[in-house]
């Protein structure tokens, strides 16, 4: 590819700033892009983990002893790349799976979520259908504090009632919930959970083999830390957190949730890219592919300068993670930029997503 012999400098300047300075954007990031069957880039920068807990006196993270240090991985080297928490990522793997089921003939889009899992009365109630979730026009809200309940009962019982605060179909609003509903969909259409769905259908084909829900014990030494999980800035009492789910909802669901849950590496992420781009093995038909991915779009994210920078305008798909994860696909030139780090080490900040924007940018620019 003509792209492979383009100067990444700026690319690679760009992502390398990310975990220095006085105002870090993360602890530690790794970068993978790519054009076709060629990695243009694979570069990983800062530390995976660098803070045992967040001073809020002092309104900086404690250093662990810097022999505690874990610095980040890229690639599928001699040492383990690095695992992160993805966080909405995980959206983009539910809708996958849902659009395998519309391929198997299980899933009707334009059908309602209540033919599917009646017991959620509200979806029935107010005529919601699948395409409403995936396209994020439910009108549910953003999310629910379900953490709250101590019964995962009451959890469910709280998601099924929920009604919406606008006419379904009538206005665009970003929510998790709409996820979670989906997950009840695929599972019930399906007979399988979601942790079995997302590795029948997407990791095991693809051979991802760094990519599940609650990653076992061994896989600890490799996986980026989040955050010092307290309240006020975070919603419950958790402490520091590495390997299991930051999203509050999904930890107080076990774990497995359709809008977050998943973690992974971004060699992982490289391999569905190439599925998507088909520049590698498929995992959905090409027209599914088409579905997802073109305008209105199905769970990807379409054309979003504020995270794309200018690899947006020219039919570009993705979506980012709380944590600090992004991936962008650019059917135009067959590229990808994947974008893993951990912004929320030591905690949370609020949102900034200009480093992506500018990684987005920079890859655009090496393109031409």
């Amino acid at each position: 590819m003509a792209a492979a012999h383009n100067d990444l400098n700026e690319l690679i300047k760009a992502v390398a700033a990310l975990p220095e300075g006085e105002r870090r954007w993360c602890a530690g990031v790794v970068v993978a892009a790519g054009q076709g069957p060629e990695i243009l880039a694979e570069e990983a920068f800062g530390w995976a983990v660098r803070y045992a807990a967040y001073d809020e006196a002092t309104d900086r993270g404690v250093e662990l002893p810097r022999e505690r240090w874990v610095p980040m991985r890229a690639g599928r080297g001699q040492e383990p790349d690095t695992v992160f928490d993805l966080a909405s990522l995980t959206k983009l793997f539910t809708t996958i799976v849902a659009v395998r089921c519309v391929e198997r003939g299980e899933l009707d889009l334009d059908g309602r979520v209540a033919a599917y899992a009646p017991e959620f009365t509200a979806a029935a109630e107010h005529r919601i259908t699948v395409r409403q979730l995936l396209t994020h026009t439910s009108g549910l809200l953003p999310e629910l504090p379900l953490y709250d309940y101590d019964e995962h009962e009451q959890r469910l019982a709280r998601l099924r009632a929920e009604p919406p605060t606008t006419p379904p179909g009538t206005a665009r609003r970003y929510s998790d919930l709409n996820f979670l509903l989906l997950q009840r969909v695929v599972e019930r259409v399906a007979g399988r959970p979601l942790d079995h769905l997302v590795r029948d259908d997407i990791t095991g084909p693809l051979d991802m083999t760094a990519t599940r829900f609650r990653p076992p014990r061994a896989w600890l030494p490799r996986i980026a830390a989040t955050e010092d999980q307290r309240r006020p800035w975070a919603k419950l009492d958790r402490g520091m957190l590495r390997g299991v789910v930051h999203d509050e909802n999904a930890y107080a669901l076990g774990g497995v949730a359709g809008h977050a849950g998943l973690f992974s590496t971004a060699a992982d992420l490289t391999l569905l890219c190439r599925a998507l781009l088909g520049t590698g093995p498929p995992v959905l038909r090409p027209e599914s592919v088409d579905l997802m991915l073109a305008p209105p779009g199905l769970g990807f994210e379409l054309d979003r300068p504020w995270f794309m920078g200018d690899l947006a305008g020219r039919g570009a798909a993705g979506h980012t993670g709380f944590t600090g994860t992004s991936l962008v696909l650019d059917r135009a030139t067959s590229s990808f930029l994947v974008l893993l780090a951990n912004t929320v080490h030591p905690r949370r900040r609020p949102a900034d997503s200009a480093p992506r924007a500018a990684a987005g940018t920079a890859l655009a620019r090496a393109l031409g």
